[in-house]
């Protein structure tokens, strides 16, 4: 007689809540496109400075993929010419082709990822909620564990992630993914506070450079990695809504301020950099005439913004010249062609 010997399914660690998609069909979904009552100069982008670059003028803005949940955390891919984001809540990375538009699944399950972003050396970095870990795709499709714990605990759910020119990754870890069962699993929270990381390159040694957050989400670097600003999106927690700005000094921060504020009843979520130090973010949350992104120069003046039909989360310049922003907005991808180019490599 043989025996054989089962480990228990309560050992296996689930993927994180896996949602069916949007049932609605192709024909009935969100028009593709550019926007109703589109025109050049494009009403849906509004320069309040002379110094943003929101249009080259003959441009507007399009929806370009549509039925998702909540699309979130852009990252464009040079060499192949395509977008990779998280349909965060149906558990999915989708891959979208620049040439010909094609959208399809990259990734289910994904451990209900957030953020992505991409290394110098042209890998995927990814924050996924569920697994509560920053991982690295490499490219034989192997997937890195990167970050998990700090101090042998676990982190709360890694949201948005950035790689710095020393090949060092910098991810923020509030407190959304463990919160309930939808954009993650719900979990007893390991950390005592909601916190900003380093993972040195060379050792893979994890350092918190930041602990006094509510809820620290997205984060870019200045073009001379000098400055890091942070979005803090506290306001779902009966914090603060705004975008602070640290010195950036051999892996350390220091001189945090307040760079941008005002955002309340709503808040920005995620943010990129342009090659002249504009810092561009999401809004969204409260009025829907304010849906869309914002334009702040060095100097902390708001300078532009584009509208948007729907609450924005992210965003991220891509293109063969960095000069198109790809917009995640609840259930829809945008883009619009811009005058300058994001300050991110590659």
């Amino acid at each position: 007689m043989t025996t054989r010997s089962f480990h228990s399914v309560a050992l296996v660690p689930p993927h994180g809540q896996t949602c069916a998609p949007l049932p609605v069909s192709t024909a009935e979904r969100l028009p593709l496109g550019p926007l109703p009552v589109s025109r050049y100069p494009d009403p849906h982008i509004e320069a309040l400075d002379k110094r943003f670059k929101g249009s080259p003028g003959t441009g507007a803005v399009e929806r370009i993929a549509t039925g998702f949940r909540w699309a979130e955390g852009p990252a464009y891919f040079r060499a192949g010419g395509y977008l990779i984001f998280s349909d965060l809540p149906n558990n999915r990375m989708m891959r979208l082709l620049e040439d010909d538009n094609h959208l399809s699944v990259f990734r289910s399950p994904s451990y209900n990822s957030n953020g992505n972003t991409v290394d110098r050396q042209g890998r995927l970095i990814t924050c996924q909620h569920a697994g509560r870990r920053v991982v690295r795709t490499e490219f034989d499709g192997r997937i890195v564990i990167v970050a998990d714990r700090f101090e042998g605990k676990r982190f709360n759910s890694p949201n948005d992630v950035v790689v710095a020119s020393d090949d060092s990754i910098w991810f923020t870890d509030p407190s959304y993914g463990i919160g309930g069962n939808y954009e993650g699993l719900r979990a007893e929270q390991e950390q005592t506070t909601q916190n900003v990381y380093r993972v040195d390159a060379r050792t893979g040694e994890i350092t918190m450079v930041a602990d006094d957050f509510t809820q620290p989400n997205g984060l870019a670097f200045s073009p001379d990695e000098r400055k890091l600003y942070i979005v803090d999106s506290g306001l779902t927690h009966g914090g603060a809504a705004h975008i602070r700005v640290f010195d950036v000094d051999g892996g350390k921060l220091s001189n945090g301020r307040i760079f941008a504020e005002g955002f309340a009843p709503g808040f920005t979520d995620g943010m990129r950099v342009d090659i002249e130090g504009n810092v561009w973010t999401s809004m969204g949350w409260a009025d829907p005439n304010e849906d869309g992104v914002r334009c702040f120069a060095p100097d902390g003046d708001l300078i532009g913004k584009i509208h948007l039909p729907e609450t924005c989360a992210n965003l991220t310049f891509g293109g063969l010249l960095r000069n198109r922003l790809y917009m995640c907005a609840s259930t829809s991808i945008y883009a619009v062609y811009v005058n300058t180019q994001g300050a991110a490599v590659p």
